[in-house]
């Protein structure tokens, strides 16, 4: 049997509500600062907080024609894959774009232009609805101009499995590397969907928070909707050596699958979010013992944090450190795995595991060790990251120093 290719890691790029860089993002989820602030445009709901991008991204690929049409969604992802090439080293103007792939993650689409369209035939009929509109609204279209705007010619794939799709984005982009089908893979997530119709959804379901995200907090009622983009280069470990690439992590392993149990709710006893952690610990070709940090889904709300902690803690009795993100950066919805990937390589790079922030006082009885307060200096080898989505979607990463 021949030896699977080796991926490599060797670009990021983050667009969240922290900032529109790796960097400021890295900072404040370091220092446990939440992002969540009353959302002016959702005045008069039952939840008003969000975490919204808090300046328009910019990138050289935004300054090509045509730019201004772009739904955020798709602004978002093109500013994170260009930070994420910068990242890399990587040119298109100088790649094989045959044997480049893109595989993007998101949950709802363009719904700002969506929202757009349906105000303008509401209010003047169909002929006011911009000839743009499907292009800024398909789910696809991220990754369409990913792929248009870089030159890709080799396989682009949008994946929607809720919550989880950036994370089965990832599997799926490493696939691409391994089956020989490609040198590069583009990973992205990406979502805009803080909209008064998506908030009241969201609200409807008792799933939002109106003070706070809190994850694995006795008082955590629910997660704060945000918005952004991260995105990961992918690449044959080879193909990176050829061009002496300094690789930033390794991806090890990646398990999905669905729990077949409820549209919105986790199997109460995480059946399919257990089985998804140890497959992806067995593609990894590893024990759960060799695991140093955990990225949790994490959401703040109940039932999430109390099913994956227990997960957690049948998997993992050594009881490696676990963080979320949300606390800080909000619940990015589809973008939320190749956020929080990203932030899991920079973790395994900086030997730090960020606090969860607005974790104060941990549920009794979860059996995991959160970190909380202040980022916790822990040199460790591998690190887990979990993604679970509305429809049962589980979907869990395995990422591992260089």
């Amino acid at each position: 049997m021949s030896r699977r290719p080796s991926v490599a890691v060797t670009g990021l790029g983050l667009v969240t509500a922290a900032g529109c860089d790796r960097d400021g993002t890295w900072s404040a989820v370091c220092a446990g600062r939440t992002t969540a602030a009353p959302d002016p445009e959702l005045t008069g709901l039952p939840v008003s907080l969000s975490c919204r991008v808090p300046a328009t991204p910019d990138h050289p690929v935004l300054r090509q024609r045509g730019s201004a049409r772009l739904d955020p969604v798709d602004r978002f992802a093109l500013a994170a894959v260009g930070q994420a090439l910068d990242h890399a080293g990587l040119d298109p103007g100088q790649w094989d774009g045959g044997r480049v792939g893109v595989v993007t993650g998101g949950g709802l689409g363009g719904v700002r232009t969506q929202d757009t369209a349906l105000a303008r035939l509401a209010s003047h009929g169909p002929e006011f609805v911009s000839p743009y509109f499907l292009t800024g609204y398909l789910i696809n279209m991220a990754c369409a101009n990913i792929a248009l705007r870089f030159g890709v010619t080799g396989p682009a794939l949008s994946t929607s499995t809720a919550c989880a799709s950036g994370t089965t984005a990832l599997g799926l982009a490493r696939d691409l590397i391994t089956t020989g089908q490609c040198d590069i893979a583009l990973v992205c997530g990406a979502e805009a969907a803080v909209t008064r119709l998506a908030v009241t959804g969201f609200a409807q379901l008792g799933a939002l928070s109106a003070t706070g995200s809190r994850p694995f907090d006795t008082t955590r009622d629910g997660f704060v909707i945000a918005e952004g983009a991260g995105a990961l280069v992918l690449e044959r470990a080879e193909h990176a050596a050829a061009r002496t690439a300094r690789p930033l992590a390794r991806l090890l392993g990646y398990g999905a699958t669905t729990d077949a149990h409820h549209l919105v709710s986790p199997h109460p006893r995480g059946r399919g979010a257990e089985q998804a952690v140890r497959a992806a610990l067995a593609d990894a070709g590893i024990g759960p013992e060799d695991v140093g940090h955990v990225n949790a889904h994490g959401t703040s709300t109940r039932q999430n944090d109390t099913v994956e902690a227990g997960v957690l803690s049948r998997v993992f009795p050594h009881r490696p450190p676990v963080t979320s993100a949300k606390g800080s950066l909000g619940h990015t919805l589809g973008a939320a795995g190749v956020i929080e990937a990203a932030l899991t390589v920079l973790a395994l790079a900086e030997d730090t595991v960020p606090p969860t922030a607005g974790l104060t006082e941990p549920e009794p009885g979860l059996d995991i060790d959160l970190v909380r307060g202040t980022a916790r200096k822990h040199p460790c080898e591998v690190a887990v990251s979990n993604s679970f989505g509305f429809g049962g979607h589980n979907a869990v990463a395995v990422l591992a120093q260089p």
